[in-house]
């Protein structure tokens, strides 16, 4: 069966164009997520893993909104609850792309799970990244939990939550919405919907009646906003303006991005680039070249710079250990004595 593309036009930013500076940090953590999946890619097709989602196309929203995060530990500060096509927000968080190519490995030195999940499933305590589940949706039910909290702590701290569109057919994002919304009850969540109309092998159209996602929030009083999370600095100025109403709102909103899906669903479908599908990363590189940020020849030496470095931290991660068989049940359940034996 052949299906084809479907495209929408989605609500654009009138805002100036972003500073040279902040432009060039964008596409340097972009390109440095393209050649990570990349090459997450590749290691799975030469056998150096056993599956791989993740993120590639969806560079231009999930980059910005790293950027953005208020990180750190603890309620004061920003939850993430994302999913598996989230490698470009941990990057531009800070994370360090070899741990990726760890966790495709499964190798013990992957600090997300120690070589017990799939590719793509980060969590960092640190930063209030809420492990990534593969089950879709469930990090809305656990969304309105943390803003909860927050709301009771005050402060500008605010919980994120990410999925992809047919997610939002699962009762968890409803659950998220009721509980978001009640009168006097409100709590500062972002609720973001990265759209690229496709579910595994499900078009937008055959699932959705409803022109925009983002209209459901409108039912419950929520705030909205459709975006281009195809181009940067459109989704930079989306997710500030969002964030800010947020933090001092303490309400919660409800954010729509169109995005592209480069390398299908998953290793499972194939794991090909689709020609079809618009790159967020080529088009922000001809933006740049034509506004003089930069040349063909310094985008062209980055990539190269990237790729050799992870083909190289690759043949490290294959020398490292694997999982020892004691360790599987480690952190299954949460430490009794965690506030100390003499509390």
């Amino acid at each position: 069966m052949t299906v084809s593309a479907v495209s929408v036009e989605p609500k654009t930013s009138s805002d100036p164009h972003l500073a040279p500076e902040l432009c060039i940090k964008l596409h340097d953590t972009m390109l440095k997520t393209r050649v990570l999946e990349e090459r997450l890619i590749t290691m799975y097709k030469q056998g150096d893993g056993y599956f791989w989602i993740g993120g590639p196309g969806e560079e231009a929203f999930n980059v910005p909104l790293g950027m953005l995060v208020h990180k750190g530990q603890g309620v004061e500060h920003d939850y993430l609850h994302l999913h598996y096509r989230s490698s470009g927000t941990l990057l531009a968080m800070g994370a360090d792309p070899v741990d990726s190519l760890r966790q495709m490995k499964n190798t013990a030195t992957d600090p997300y799970s120690g070589g017990r999940n799939f590719a793509g499933h980060y969590s960092a305590r640190k930063w209030n990244v809420v492990p990534i589940s593969s089950p879709i949706e469930v990090q809305f039910s656990m969304a309105s939990g943390t803003a909860m909290a927050q709301k009771r702590h005050g402060g500008k701290g605010i919980t994120i939550v990410q999925g992809g569109d047919a997610g939002t057919a699962e009762g968890d994002f409803a659950t998220c919405l009721v509980w978001s919304s009640r009168k006097g009850n409100e709590v500062p969540v972002l609720m973001i919907v990265t759209n690229n109309r496709w579910g595994i092998s499900t078009s937008y159209d055959g699932q959705h009646g409803e022109k925009y996602i983002a209209d459901r929030g409108k039912a419950f009083g929520i705030a909205t906003a459709v975006v281009d999370g195809n181009d940067p600095e459109v989704a930079y100025h989306a997710l500030k303006k969002a964030m800010d109403y947020v933090r001092t709102e303490r309400r919660p909103f409800l954010l729509e991005a169109s995005v592209s899906r480069l390398y299908g669903h998953s290793s499972a479908s194939g794991a090909n680039f689709n020609k079809v599908e618009t790159d967020c990363l080529a088009r922000f590189e001809a933006k740049l070249e034509e506004r003089g940020v930069l040349t063909r020849k310094a985008m062209d030496d980055l990539r190269a710079k990237y790729t050799q470095e992870l083909l190289e931290a690759t043949k490290r991660v294959r020398e490292e250990p694997q999982p020892d068989g004691k360790t599987i049940y480690d952190f299954v359940f949460a430490d009794r004595n965690i506030v100390g034996k003499d509390h």
